[in-house]
């Protein structure tokens, strides 16, 4: 996969060097390319931004630049056109489900903006020939969109065929597509079975694989019930088995799983 990332803070980019990232770059796994927006300036102020028509707070980032840096990022491209990322507070929320999709294109140009954003005639003149991505880390606002290009980036990457020393290792990962997708996984323990006078759960020592996967279950149940109730409520019930309902009604989701199942959890009676 190749990945350009146009920014007018370049340094921002430099854990992109280190970690998994840095080891699929070093193995050529992965080609990421830092481009400084400002070298597409052309006065000696290297000016970016500018005020906003029709009024109001802030700058926002000419079009200019950004225009001629995707241009000659597309013209020192591959025969294809890329995927153009735009972190924005206002855009679609990034979820394991999009960094799945995206995992599977092989050229990104990431556009992260300052200030109060990029001029919109960017977005809607790519959108013409690009596929356009615009994309929300969450519900926050940050001073600029390189610290979202790190999370897709690294979120993307360790999909990527070798980068995991494990391929295994992101089946379980909260958010995996499967069964559990709308779970949040479960606690997680190591060795020594006994630390500060605290035990490994039994069951993971009993090698029994049939309890330990409902254990893990469970545990994912527990904290997405505690943490996430939105991803109880939109659970399809399809996935729930008889164990997976009498837990809810331990949590006390009964009366609400009644309304969102129609009965899906019953009493422990049943």
């Amino acid at each position: 996969m190749r990945i350009d990332v146009v920014t007018i803070f370049p340094e921002y980019l430099e854990p992109l060097n280190i970690s998994l990232v840095g080891k699929a770059r070093a193995r050529g796994l992965l080609d990421v390319r830092v481009h400084d927006l400002r070298e597409w300036t052309h006065d000696k102020h290297n000016t970016i931004d500018d005020t906003p028509y029709g009024g109001g707070p802030g700058m926002v980032m000419k079009p200019e630049p950004w225009g001629e840096a995707l241009d000659a990022v597309r013209a020192c491209g591959e025969d294809r056109e890329p995927v153009l990322v735009i972190p924005t507070p206002s855009g679609r929320p990034f979820t394991q489900e999009l960094a799945v999709e995206l995992s599977q294109r092989p050229w990104l140009v990431f556009a992260p903006a300052r200030y109060e954003g990029i001029d919109r005639r960017v977005v809607d003149e790519y959108a013409e020939r690009w596929e356009v991505h615009e994309v929300s880390i969450g519900d926050y606002v940050l001073a600029g969109g390189e610290a979202a290009v790190l999370v897709i980036t690294e979120a993307v990457a360790r999909l990527l065929p070798g980068v995991l020393g494990n391929v295994d290792s992101h089946r379980d990962d909260s958010f995996a597509p499967g069964a559990m997708a709308d779970l949040l996984e479960g606690p997680v323990y190591t060795k020594p079975p006994l630390w500060r006078e605290r035990a490994i759960p039994e069951v993971l020592l009993s090698g029994h694989h049939g309890r330990v996967a409902r254990w893990r279950r469970d545990q994912a149940f527990r904290r997405t019930a505690a943490n996430r109730p939105d991803l109880i409520e939109r659970c399809d019930p399809a996935v729930l088995d008889k164990n997976d309902r009498a837990l809810l009604a331990e949590l006390g989701w009964t009366e609400r799983a009644d309304k969102r199942f129609g009965r899906a959890v019953p009493s422990m009676e049943e």
